[in-house]
């Protein structure tokens, strides 16, 4: 399946986006963010976190310090940050294998850090665009994460959000 992308006009559709990732998602899966500084990936993080159950009195924030939090919810969240990974030991450090490749959603900012652009999984790149819009490209790099991308695709044609490309 081709990827595809939308426009996101504010971060409160940002966060719309990522309840209905959350909501249509099962696991195992492993989805990689990128973009830079500033760009939207912990907030569309928090949407699908708030989309899996984790309830609004816990605060979803990018451990950039601590590079993985975990958020029980209907399927468990393990959300990291790599921005700060200082080499291949840190991820060995807190099990990252055992985590992206378990039973939950691993959900993965800064993945050019793990320095395999093809890895599979669903990845997110998520664009700055004029008047604070951002433009979030999906596409999916094996069979699992097509699946997915296919149920999102349904998922944000029934909520009315308008798809702004499609990819060949």
């Amino acid at each position: 399946m081709p990827g595809w992308a939308l426009i996101s006009a504010s971060e409160k559709q940002t966060l719309k986006i990522g309840r209905l990732i959350g909501r249509c998602l099962d696991a195992p899966l492993l989805m990689l963010l990128q973009g830079d500084l500033g760009a939207g990936k912990t907030v569309l993080a928090r949407g699908i976190a708030r989309g899996l159950g984790v309830a609004t009195r816990i605060p979803i924030t990018s451990p950039t310090f601590t590079l993985m939090n975990h958020y029980p919810a209907r399927i468990d969240l393990y959300h990291f940050d790599l921005y700060r990974l200082s080499g291949p030991e840190d991820l060995m450090d807190i099990g990252f294998d055992e985590y992206a490749f378990g039973d939950g959603v691993a959900l993965v900012e800064w993945p050019e850090k793990l320095e395999n652009p093809a890895i599979a999984g669903l990845w997110i790149q998520i664009s700055t665009m004029p008047a604070g819009q951002r433009r979030l490209t999906f596409s999916a790099q094996d069979a699992t994460s097509q699946g997915h991308l296919q149920r999102m695709l349904t998922h944000f044609r029934s909520a009315g959000l308008e798809l702004c490309e499609m990819e060949k």
